[in-house]
């Protein structure tokens, strides 16, 4: 059975994942960035456009959900390129690629880097907007998992050492009695840390604090065995 996802109030959760879309697009071609640019506004998002990818690097880049329409042939850094950089420093930014003589292999290895969409000019404006769309759904998907799982990092943050020691000896399975064991410490001090780290977690069930671990991905740490 999958476990259930943890919820994390709104009130905890950054605020990264809020505020209009922004379509990002780099293009050398100033006719097409200025077409793009209208049709991104029309449809209620923000458009922010550059002539290359330097350009588009040096830029702040505001947290909220996005994409990036980029041409495949550009001047200094191109397309594939830039798509590793972005990869690697922006996951929550999908990639829809745009170009004039895309071929089979470039198209291939665009889509297996995780490019949502890879479209030959001329296109339908329809058929992009879908894409960008689409885009913007993984961001803010992937936003969503970014900031709540931040949650979890703060919370777990605050637990003490010992506490992190039971939670990572209960969720792999140990009765009380055998953490208490294994720690040298007694069942009722073993029941305390654990409802502390729960506490601690807002964690409301043991599923629920397993499912936690598991998003932490907490391995079992070397404990210290009082005396």
């Amino acid at each position: 059975m999958t476990p259930s996802r943890t919820l994390i109030p709104e009130s905890e959760s950054s605020p990264r994942s809020h505020g209009m879309p922004i379509v990002y697009v780099v293009d050398d071609d100033i006719s097409v960035r200025e077409s793009l640019e209208l049709l991104i506004r029309f449809e209620g998002w923000q458009p922010e456009t550059f002539a290359s990818a330097q350009e588009f690097l040096v830029t702040p880049r505001a947290v909220v959900p996005n994409c990036l329409i980029l041409d495949i042939s550009l001047p200094g850094l191109n397309g594939l390129e830039l798509q590793e950089r972005v990869a690697a420093e922006r996951t929550d930014m999908p990639i829809i690629f745009i170009t004039g003589h895309g071929d089979v292999p470039m198209t291939v290895k665009a889509m297996k880097k995780g490019a949502v969409e890879f479209l030959t000019k001329p296109f339908k404006d329809d058929v992009l907007v879908n894409a960008i769309r689409e885009a913007i759904k993984r961001s803010e998907a992937t936003l969503l998992r970014e900031s709540e799982l931040q949650v979890l990092r703060t919370r777990y943050a605050s637990l003490t050492q010992r506490e992190r020691e039971v939670m990572a000896l209960v969720v792999s399975g140990q009765l009380n009695k055998q953490i208490g064991g294994e720690l040298g410490i007694s069942e009722i001090t073993v029941k305390a840390h654990r409802g502390r780290a729960m506490e601690k977690m807002k964690a409301e069930s043991l599923a629920e604090l397993i499912n936690m671990a598991a998003r932490l991905r907490i391995r079992r740490p070397p404990v210290t065995k009082n005396p």
